[in-house]
Parts: structure tokens; C-alpha cells; sequence
């Protein structure tokens, strides 16, 4: 008798995981991959600091990091849709370009030559991002619609829209740069001017912290509501404590970074602001394309997570037959997809444009290998229907974070290219080894 009760002693998770590090996932439900990126990444930016002699990890190159992964992080939101559903978009790189074009020529010849509006009119900027994104949505819309009704597979569509949208882009201008962008529009890129300054950073942190906390709290409600297993509470408090921990830190980071002392000596003297001996600290804070890519990935984790249209997407990626049979419009649903990415696109283009404060025919140059590499090292699978929002954005970070520390130490170009690769191919090998394992 005493072998069955041996047995039993084991059916439960809590009595065979003895390593308290253990319990503590079960507990919290933090998914390993995505905590397993985290330590990779932690790995990355601490290795990095070392062989920079300390300059990685500093608040000036940690926020140009964050402003630099915006775009890409923009687009992957979209990317793991298009790839959990077994499709894959090699367009992204090209669309932002044409999109960025057609937004500097709204911008500098269309809206104020041909419509009179005048340098610096307020609706100069509106009127261009809105061209932007109809023409991302027309471009996504024009593929999918491609894909899906007449049956080209999306490698092959993309491929030739890789090709098509770049030239698109050097035939709106001949070639030329387009330059520069409207005062207003040149917020969305960052600098001293397009960020937020301490005081509303340290507010967005604390509804960010208030947020995850309501998030917990009536996350486990709906559990109760409906008989779910519940975490422990000193669990909930833990990711709270995580989350908002990880908070704090973003924006402390944020606000440790000073204006330039030349930028910030002609604002105190247009100000009538006494400089002290010391000089002006005026802190950066949370750049506008960081909280544009923050927003838009809450925004695609409540689509892809919180909606119909989210559950028939994962759907169609386990099982596109099925998904079918059981009356979804795979077809529609497949280029409302592609026209999401557009619009990301266009976003991305928009960022891109504004940071560098000139629409250039090399714009959007290999994002696509950055933005598709970001989403597979984010846990996406390349075989559908697994892939996260937040996995994704992690997954930016990670890529973003190799190129500018390559660049930090000095790496040459096409080193830099070299090593992307193998970290995708690596990404992908891993992949394959999680879902070979977990089934």
C-alpha cells in the first residue's frame, strides 16, 4: 500500500517542485521564454557595459535605445499577427519608406505650395500623418486582399511589394531628400523637444503603476466570476510589486538624462532662467516615439488578446481548416491583418521620418529583417498560432540593443549583419527545440 500513496503524494504541482524559484513561476504564471529573453537581455546589456567600459549602460545611451527600437517596436506588434497566422510580411521595410516619402512631400510641397497653408500651419501635421496612414492602410489592404482571394502565397506578394513600395519611394521625389519635416511632426522623433520632461513622466508612472495594480485586481475577479484557479495573493503582489518596480526604473532612467548644456542655456536665457554654477539640469523624460510604441503595444495586446478579431487570428493559425469549418472569414480577416500592418507601417514611418528630420530613400532599409527577427526572438512562432505582443516588443529591445552596442564598441557594418543573422537563426533553432519538447 505504501507505493499508491507514493504516487499520490506527487499529483500535485506544489509537492513535486521543492527549488522555491520554482513555485515562484507556478505561482505568478510568468511565462519562462519570455523571462528566459529578459535574462538574455539582461546578459546582453551587461556584457556590453563591460566591453564599452561603462557606456552602455548609461541614462543618455539607454534612452537613445528606447527612442531607436520605437519604430521597429511599432511594426512587430503587427508582425506577430501576420506571422501566427503562417503568413510573413517582407514589405515592412519598403512600405515605411513610401509612406515616409509621401508624408515628407505633404509636408514640404503638397500641403503648403499647392494648398496655400503656409509653413507651420497646425494642419499641416494632421493632414500628413493622415495621408500616411491611408496610404499604409491602401498598401496593407492592396496585399492582403492579394493573398487572400487570389491566393498568392503572402512570401511571394510581400517579396514583390519589398520591391515595388521601395521604388514606389524613389519615384515620388526622383531620388531627391525631402526636408524638413514640420516643427509639430518633429515632436513624434524625439529630442529635447519631444519628450515630456520629468513632472508628467513621473505621472504617466504612476497611472502605469495604478493600471497594473486595477489589472491584477479585477483580472482576479474574473477568475473568481467564473471558478478559475486563482493565483495566491502574495503572488499577485509580487507581479505588482514587478511591474511597477520596472516602472520606476524606466522613468528613473528617463529623467537622469539632461538636455544638452548648450540646448538647455538658450531655453533659461529665452526664459529669463538664471543658470546656476553648476549648470541647468532640465530632464529629458519619457520620449513621445517610446510612449507612441508603449501605446500601441497595449493597444495590439488588448486587440490580440481581448477581442474576436484577436481569437479568430490565433485560431487560424492552429488551424486554419478548422477555423474555417467553423465560419470564420479567414479571407477578410487575413487582409484586415495586412491593413493593420500598413497602418503600423505608416506609424513607424512617421517616427522614422520625424527623428531624422528628412525623408531619405534609404528609410526603412532592412526592417524588415530587424522587425520579422525581433518577432521570432519574441517567442513567435514561424509555425502559427503561438506569439505574444509582450514577447515581441522584449524581442525589439533585444535586437536593438545588439546593433547599438555593436555600434557602441565600434563594430563594423557588416559584422554587425553577421551576427543579426546567426541570431536568427539561433532564435528559430530554439523554436523549434521549445515545441519539439512541449510536445
Amino acid at each position: 500500500m505504501a507505493e499508491p500513496r507514493a504516487m499520490t503524494s506527487t499529483t500535485h504541482p506544489s509537492q513535486t517542485v521543492q527549488n522555491p524559484f520554482q513555485r515562484f513561476l507556478i505561482a505568478t504564471e510568468i511565462d519562462t521564454r519570455l523571462l528566459g529573453m529578459i535574462g538574455a537581455l539582461a546578459i546582453i546589456w551587461v556584457g556590453f557595459n563591460f566591453f564599452s567600459g561603462g557606456l552602455f549602460l548609461t541614462p543618455r545611451n539607454l534612452w537613445n535605445l528606447s527612442v531607436q527600437t520605437a519604430s521597429v517596436a511599432v511594426m512587430v506588434t503587427g508582425m506577430v499577427l501576420v506571422i501566427v497566422t503562417r503568413n510573413i510580411d517582407l514589405s515592412v521595410g519598403s512600405i515605411l519608406g513610401v509612406v515616409g516619402m509621401v508624408m515628407g512631400v505633404m509636408q514640404t510641397q503638397i500641403l503648403p505650395v499647392q494648398f496655400g497653408l503656409g509653413l507651420g500651419h497646425p494642419m499641416i501635421w494632421i493632414l500628413s500623418l493622415a495621408t500616411g496612414l491611408a496610404v499604409g492602410v491602401g498598401i496593407g489592404g492592396l496585399q492582403g486582399a492579394i493573398i487572400a482571394y487570389l491566393r498568392v502565397p503572402a512570401f511571394i506578394v510581400t517579396l514583390g511589394g519589398y520591391l515595388v513600395w521601395r521604388g514606389a519611394a524613389w519615384w515620388v521625389t526622383a531620388g531627391r531628400t525631402v526636408a524638413p519635416m514640420d516643427s509639430t511632426f518633429q515632436l513624434m522623433g524625439g529630442g529635447p523637444n519631444g519628450s515630456i520632461g520629468a513632472l508628467w513622466s513621473w505621472v504617466i508612472a504612476v497611472v502605469a503603476c495604478v493600471a497594473i495594480v486595477l489589472g491584477l485586481y479585477f483580472g482576479r475577479r474574473q477568475r473568481q466570476r467564473y471558478n478559475f484557479p486563482l493565483r495566491p495573493v502574495w503572488a499577485e503582489v509580487s507581479l505588482a510589486v514587478i511591474g511597477c518596480g520596472a516602472t520606476i526604473a524606466a522613468v528613473w532612467v528617463a529623467n537622469a538624462y539632461p538636455w544638452p548644456v548648450r540646448i538647455a542655456e538658450n531655453f533659461a536665457e529665452a526664459n529669463g532662467i538664471a543658470v546656476p554654477e553648476g549648470g541647468l539640469f532640465i530632464s529629458h523624460g519619457i520620449a513621445i516615439p517610446v510612449l507612441i510604441a508603449v501605446g500601441v503595444g497595449v493597444v495590439m495586446t488588448f486587440l490580440a488578446t481581448r477581442t474576436r478579431f484577436g481569437r479568430y487570428v490565433y485560431a487560424m493559425g492552429g488551424n486554419p481548416e478548422a477555423a474555417e469549418l467553423a465560419g470564420i472569414n479567414t479571407r477578410w480577416v487575413t487582409v484586415k491583418i495586412f491593413m493593420l500592418m500598413g497602418a503600423l507601417c505608416a506609424i513607424a514611418a512617421a517616427i522614422s521620418t520625424a527623428r531624422l528630420n528628412a525623408a531619405t530613400n534609404a528609410l526603412g532599409t532592412l526592417d524588415e529583417l530587424y522587425v520579422i527577427a525581433a518577432a521570432v526572438i519574441g517567442g513567435t512562432s514561424l509555425a502559427g498560432g503561438v506569439g505574444t505582443i509582450a514577447g515581441a516588443l522584449l524581442g525589439a529591445v533585444v535586437m536593438q540593443s545588439l546593433q547599438s552596442g555593436m555600434v557602441l564598441m565600434g563594430i563594423d557594418s557588416p559584422l554587425q549583419s553577421i551576427v543579426v543573422g546567426i541570431v536568427l537563426v539561433f532564435a528559430v533553432w530554439l523554436d523549434t527545440l521549445y515545441r519539439r519538447n512541449k510536445h
